[in-house]
């Protein structure tokens, strides 16, 4: 009976206008179920007005009349990431509610120790992050586990980068450039 009550949980949508374009929070009372980066041009044609500053805040663009604390928690945490982010190492994370983050599933348990371990303007390979989930020769699977992280910027998978130290793909290779304005943002704006 409880895993029905789960699955028909009352999910709410707030967008947000960002430097990436409209970001899409869903969630439920429970926590965070998806983040979806809707691009619609490059962050540099965005940001190229000259006003810095308020290409760097995220707004909220659409939201439901109620939502939840979780949800409300996630909307936060996106705001202070882009306008203030040498604050968000002190600000509580929502809830997480989708099935990828639940459990012991080599996907989950690599996106938490990615969560707890890779902190705010660092990042780690894929060939080490698969050695910190215990499977060395895991590289390919946490790729795959980046690809379907339900949560992404909650959950920093654009810190994730090759061994060469390339940046590597993002969002399935779409989104390549935000990929790298993310780690940028991160090293230019982290220190507060």
């Amino acid at each position: 009976m409880k895993k029905q009550r789960e699955s028909q949980c009352t999910q709410k949508t707030i967008s947000l206008l960002s430097p990436l374009g409209e970001i899409q929070v869903s969630g439920c009372e429970n926590g965070v179920h998806t983040i979806q980066i809707l691009m619609d041009v490059a962050p540099a044609e965005r940001s190229s007005d000259g006003d810095e500053a308020s290409s760097l805040c995220c707004v909220v663009n659409d939201s439901p009349a109620e939502t939840s604390p979780e949800l409300q928690r996630g909307v936060e945490w996106l705001q202070a990431y882009f306008g203030e982010p040498h604050t968000v190492g002190s600000l509580p994370l929502p809830a997480f509610h989708h099935p990828a983050l639940q459990g012991d599933a080599f996907t989950s348990r690599v996106l938490q120790i990615l969560l707890k371990d890779v902190k705010f303007g660092e990042t780690v390979s894929y060939k080490r992050l698969a050695e910190m989930a215990g499977n060395p020769r895991a590289v390919r699977a946490v790729g795959g586990a980046m690809r379907r992280n339900p949560v992404p910027l909650l959950i920093p998978c654009h810190r994730v980068i090759c061994s060469s130290g390339q940046s590597g793909s993002y969002m399935g290779g779409q989104a390549n450039q935000v990929k790298q304005w993310l780690l940028t943002h991160e090293r230019l704006r982290g220190e507060g």
